[in-house]
C-alpha cells in the first residue's frame, strides 16, 4: 500500500486593513540601530541639491531585524522592477541634474 502523502499547505496572507494609513512622503532617511533594533528615521530636506542647516524628521519605524531584513528583500524587488520597466534609477542627485538638464 502506498503512503498518502500529506497535501502542502500554504501559507495564509493577512488580510491588510490600510484604510486608516496617513501617507507621508519624504526625501531623507537614517538608518541607526541597537543589536536588537533597527531604527529608519524620515523627513524633509529642504535643500537635496546643497548641504542643508536642518532635516526635519517627522516619522520614525522601528523594526525588528527579521522584519527589516524581509523590508530588504522586498525593497529590492520592487527597484529591481522598477528598474527593469524604466531603467537604471541614479541616487547621485548631482550626475541626476547633469542628464536631465533644465529640470
Amino acid at each position: 500500500m502506498a503512503k498518502e502523502i500529506p497535501p502542502v499547505e500554504r501559507p495564509q496572507r493577512p488580510q491588510i486593513e490600510d484604510g486608516a494609513v496617513v501617507a507621508t512622503y519624504a526625501n531623507f532617511c537614517r538608518v541607526t540601530g541597537t543589536p536588537e533594533e533597527l531604527i529608519v528615521d524620515f523627513g524633509i530636506n529642504p535643500q537635496p541639491m546643497g548641504a542643508p542647516e536642518k532635516i526635519a524628521v517627522s516619522q520614525r519605524v522601528v523594526l525588528n531585524f527579521y522584519t527589516a531584513k524581509r523590508l530588504y528583500h522586498a525593497l529590492g524587488m520592487t527597484i529591481q522592477r522598477h528598474e527593469a520597466a524604466f531603467g537604471p534609477l541614479e541616487v547621485d542627485v548631482n550626475k541626476r541634474a547633469l542628464h536631465h538638464p533644465g529640470k
